[in-house]
């Protein structure tokens, strides 16, 4: 079985973890990834774009020229779509882009973006991280020591730490973010996941309980 390294916060190994892809999914599901991300990304969008139509646009009524006798192709007045700073005849209004999947299907896409990560060895471990009062300089340390400088980095804890998040909130390309609030974009959009053991251990729990209940399932039929 793979073993991963438990680091402290300055870089010493202190122990290993046993963890592969399958303690979280059975496999890796690339369509189920791609929808859940695309879902997550559209519920995201403002949808406040919006164009004015001819009625809307602030501009005289008068017609341009005369119907006939000047050669030209007919008009009406300056807010026709087809002049410019006119009306849009094809306007634009404000929409919802917000859509929802399955509850289970975003609760399996997370577990196999977790999977994914564990495969492409991109989970490094820490004992713990905890600060008495906000350092950012330290958070930064740390996410050097460990060699996870220079690319995006996704801090997960077991629960919500303030002193942890206010810590890392300005480092660029640094998010943070508790366990139990994971899903299949933010783990898939960060290039290291820098992971507490007390996180893993709840992950891999969460993801033990859901095979457990669908095994259950499966009996009960």
């Amino acid at each position: 079985m793979p073993k991963l390294t438990v680091h402290d916060a300055k870089g010493k190994k202190v122990g290993t973890y046993n963890l592969e892809p399958t303690d979280f999914a059975p496999r890796i599901n690339k369509q189920l990834l791609h929808d859940a991300v695309v879902m997550y990304q559209a519920n995201q969008r403002q949808g406040t774009h919006k164009t004015k139509n001819r009625h809307e646009v602030s501009a005289s009524t008068r017609k341009l020229y005369r119907q006939k006798g000047t050669g030209n192709a007919r008009a009406g007045d300056r807010k026709s779509g087809i002049r410019r700073g006119g009306g849009h005849m094809k306007q634009i209004l404000p929409r919802d882009y917000s859509y929802s999947l399955p509850r289970k299907a975003l609760q399996l896409a997370t577990r196999m973006a977790l999977a994914a990560k564990v495969r492409d060895d991109a989970i490094v471990l820490i004992d713990k991280l905890e600060f008495a009062e906000p350092k950012t300089r330290e958070m930064a340390a740390i996410i050097k020591t460990l060699g996870c400088d220079g690319q995006s980095v996704l801090v997960t804890l077991g629960e919500d730490n303030a002193n942890v998040y206010k810590s890392a909130r300005n480092i660029a390309s640094v998010s943070i973010s508790p366990a139990g609030d994971l899903n299949a974009l933010t783990v898939l959009k960060a290039r290291r996941l820098l992971m507490t053991t007390a996180a893993l251990d709840a992950l891999k729990a969460k993801a033990a309980e859901s095979v457990n209940r669908k095994a259950a399932a499966a009996a009960a039929e």
